[in-house]
C-alpha cells in the first residue's frame, strides 16, 4: 500500500483528530489527539495497513512551550514496509496518556522508561513504577528543567 494512500485513509477514518501530517527522512509522520490513541493503532494493526510491530517509544521535552511534552511513536509494517511516526502532545499539567502495553508486550517496559525519565504517566499500564531510578528518586532526569547537580536522598545499602 502507498505510503500516501495510509495517509488519506487516516484523515478520511480520524478527520477531526488529525492535527497534522508530514514526511521526514522517507516516513510519514501523523500528529493526533491523545483521546483517539488506541482507536487509531487498533486501526493501524488492521488489514490492509498491519502495523504490527511497535519499534519504539519515547517521549520530548518542549520546556517553555505549550504543551511541553510530545509522545513519539513509532510503528512498523512488515507487510507494506512502511514506518508511522505518531506525534501526540501533552500539555504539563496533564501529563498522561493511554497505556499500549495491553496490545504491544514491548510497551509495558518503553512506557515504564518514560515514565521514570520524563514523569509521563500511563492511564491502564499493568505496573507503572520506576525502571532504571530508585524508588525514593526525585525527580524526571530528562526533562528539560531538571537541575544537573541536585543531590539525591541517599539510600541504605543492604547487607
Amino acid at each position: 500500500m502507498e505510503k500516501k494512500k495510509i495517509i488519506d485513509e487516516l484523515k478520511q477514518a480520524f478527520p477531526e483528530k488529525i492535527k497534522d501530517t508530514s514526511s521526514e527522512f522517507g516516513d510519514d509522520a501523523v500528529t493526533i489527539d491523545k483521546d483517539i490513541l488506541l482507536d487509531f493503532v487498533q486501526f493501524l494493526r488492521k488489514k490492509p495497513h498491519e502495523y504490527t510491530m511497535l519499534l519504539d517509544l519515547t517521549c520530548m521535552d518542549y520546556l517553555g512551550k505549550e504543551p511541553r511534552f510530545e509522545m513519539v511513536y513509532l510503528l512498523l509494517s512488515m507487510t507494506g514496509k512502511h514506518r508511522l511516526k505518531i506525534k501526540i502532545p501533552l500539555p504539563e499539567k496533564d501529563a498522561s496518556i493511554q497505556s499500549l502495553a495491553s496490545i504491544w508486550k514491548n510497551a509495558n517496559w518503553l512506557e515504564r522508561e518514560v515514565y521514570d525519565m520524563f514523569g509521563i504517566r500511563f492511564i491502564g499500564h499493568p505496573d507503572l513504577r520506576r525502571l532504571f531510578m530508585y524508588d525514593g528518586f526525585e525527580g524526571y532526569p530528562l526533562r528539560k528543567d531538571y537541575p544537573l547537580r541536585k543531590c539525591q536522598p541517599r539510600i541504605r545499602l543492604r547487607k
